[in-house]
C-alpha cells in the first residue's frame, strides 16, 4: 500500500479546514455547442486514433474546436478530468468494498485527505450522518483481487493513520448491477 502523506497521529491533527475547491462559474457552459459536446462525450470517446475528430464530425465542428472547448471547460472546472472507466471485475479485481467511517467532525477533512492520498482508495467522500441508524460520515471505495487483500488494505490504512479508535465497517459488494461514469446531461447521444 502506498500513500502520498506520511503517517501522523490523526486525532492530534489541527481543526483547520482545507479550502474547498472552486465551483464552476455561472455561465461556464457557454452555449448550446458546449452542452452538445458534453452530451457527445459523456458515454465515452470513440475508440479510434483521433476521437476528437470523430466527435467534431458528429457535431459539425473541427477537431481543433472540440479540443479548444474541452480545454476551456476543464479550465473553468466544468469538467474535472477526462479518463477511462475500468471494469475492475473483468481485470480480476473481484472484491469491491465501501469502507464507512464515523470520523469526528473536527478531523474529517484531515482524515479524508489522508485516505484519499492512498493508491488503494479509489473514491473518498464525506456525507452527512443519518442518526440514529447510520453514524458514518466518511466513505472510501477499495478494490482488490479478493476480500483478504481489501481487508489488509483497510488494516494498513487504520494503522498508518492511527484510526484504531474510529468506528468503521467494511461493506463488500455482492453483485454489480451497473458500472459507468456519471451523466451530466439528460440528452442522449445520437449514433450513426
Amino acid at each position: 500500500m502506498t500513500c502520498a502523506t506520511p503517517a501522523v497521529e490523526v486525532l492530534a491533527a489541527t481543526r483547520a479546514r482545507s479550502p474547498s475547491l472552486p465551483h464552476p462559474a455561472a455561465g461556464a457552459v457557454a452555449d448550446a455547442l458546449d452542452q452538445r459536446l458534453l452530451t457527445a462525450i459523456q458515454d465515452g470517446l470513440p475508440l479510434v486514433s483521433r476521437p476528437y475528430l470523430v466527435v467534431g464530425d458528429q457535431l459539425g465542428m473541427a477537431e481543433e474546436e472540440v479540443l479548444r472547448r474541452l480545454r476551456r471547460l476543464l479550465d473553468r472546472g466544468v469538467i474535472k478530468r477526462l479518463g477511462v472507466i475500468v471494469r475492475h471485475r473483468e481485470l480480476g479485481y473481484r472484491a469491491n468494498a465501501m469502507v464507512v467511517w464515523n470520523v469526528p467532525d473536527e478531523i474529517v477533512d484531515v482524515v479524508g485527505h489522508r485516505l484519499a492520498s492512498c493508491a488503494a482508495v479509489r473514491l473518498c467522500y464525506q456525507r452527512p450522518r443519518r442518526l440514529p441508524d447510520w453514524p458514518y460520515n466518511l466513505f472510501c471505495m477499495i478494490h482488490g483481487r479478493d476480500r483478504a487483500v481489501v481487508r489488509e488494505y483497510v488494516e494498513g490504512l487504520t494503522e498508518r493513520f492511527q484510526l484504531q479508535d474510529i468506528e468503521h465497517d467494511v461493506l463488500f459488494s455482492s453483485r454489480r448491477f451497473k458500472q459507468r461514469g456519471a451523466r451530466y446531461t439528460t440528452a442522449t447521444r445520437r449514433t450513426g
